[in-house]
């Protein structure tokens, strides 16, 4: 299936698009780990959602996850949104976001990638989110 942008849009008025990932490689990942049921959860910088930006997730609302090309890919409807400190995030969160086995794990990868997108620091306040896939666009990144 080839939708458009446009056309999702349409049939979901309000939704925000947005990437997952830093890069392609990740995107991928992380697309086909919601596709598969194992990613039901992710978290963001606090800093990366200024007061009132479009882009915060709200429980209720439904999103369009964008592949790295900008095609439309996955509908997702956010069922919960919090902050925590990094050094706070438990084990059943970092698990639910389906990408390590372990908090360990999630913590190293995370600490990765907060360090190439704008600064690490263990006591920095995440955006974290859990939520429920809608549709599957079908487009394979």
């Amino acid at each position: 299936m080839n939708v458009s942008l446009n056309d999702v849009m349409a049939r979901y008025p309000g939704a925000q698009t947005f990437k997952f990932g830093d890069n392609a490689t990740l995107s991928a990942e992380l697309l086909a780990l919601v596709r598969a049921g194992r990613k039901t959860a992710t978290c963001g910088a606090l800093r990366d959602y200024p007061e009132g930006s479009a882009d915060t997730p709200v429980v209720g609302r439904r999103d369009i996850a964008l592949d790295w090309d900008g095609r439309p890919a996955l509908v997702i409807e956010t069922n919960e949104v919090t902050t925590c400190r990094y050094c706070d995030v438990t084990e059943d969160f970092a698990l639910a976001e389906g990408e390590n086995e372990a908090l360990e794990g999630w913590r190293e990868d995370h600490r990765r990638y907060f360090e190439r997108n704008g600064g690490f620091d263990p006591e920095m306040e995440l955006l974290c989110e859990r939520f429920r896939l809608v549709e599957d666009l079908g487009v394979e990144g």
